[in-house]
């Protein structure tokens, strides 16, 4: 099997390529991730118009879609697209999402994964795994998280493990957030268990690995 995986941002894309070699059998199976700069919105009569080279994941999809249609139809491969909801609720987003994909003809197989309400939410099932990458952790703040919830996600870890907390990172420009964000992906990451993480978003996305993997 191969594994196609779309994620908005670097991040993301640092945090799957750490996981991934830990989910399948990279000896049997394949994958590959693309990273893009950020999410945006699917475009109107979902035809895409804006310029490719702009990488922004939701207003290219339509036309990504129909290229992994065309390209995976006698080609043992699944696409996964992940994305965080960030506001949106989170069901018109996938029924939004599906409806896209159903206009596709041929349809490439392909799973939508929303991060709820970011993939920082990944990271934050596991506090074992954070402490491991941050010993200095600020445990008496994390356990006022709910999981999964939709609070300021990325600003929340940050509040666990950066100097000053999110509001002083907030205040840098914004390529200096995502290189702590693609760190944290890196450090947190390296040290998740996957068979003990409490967020239900990150489980479907492991389910979804797990239920097409070769055994």
């Amino acid at each position: 099997m191969h594994f196609e995986i779309l994620v908005e941002d670097y991040s993301g894309k640092i945090l799957l390529e750490t996981l991934l070699p830990k989910l399948i059998n990279t000896s049997v199976d394949t994958y590959n991730t693309i990273s893009y700069k950020g999410i945006g919105r699917l475009p109107r009569d979902l035809k895409t118009t804006q310029d490719p080279s702009k990488r922004i994941l939701l207003e290219q999809l339509p036309r990504l879609l129909r290229g992994y249609g065309k390209t995976y139809q006698s080609y043992n491969a699944i696409l996964i697209v992940v994305l965080d909801c960030d506001w949106r609720n989170c069901i018109e987003f996938k029924r939004e999402l599906v409806r896209l994909l159903k206009s596709c003809n041929p349809k490439p197989t392909t799973y939508f994964r929303i991060a709820i309400e970011e993939m920082e939410a990944w990271l934050l099932g596991d506090l074992k795994a954070i402490k491991s990458a941050y010993p200095y952790l600020k445990e008496r703040d994390y356990s006022s998280y709910v999981q999964d919830s939709i609070i300021g996600t990325w600003e929340k870890l940050a509040d666990l493990i950066y100097p000053g907390g999110s509001l002083v990172l907030s205040k840098k420009p914004f390529f200096e957030i995502g290189k702590h964000k693609a760190e944290w992906a890196q450090q947190i990451g390296n040290e998740l268990d996957i068979d003990n993480n409490r967020s239900p978003s990150f489980n479907c996305f492991l389910k979804t690995i797990t239920q097409n993997r070769t055994i």
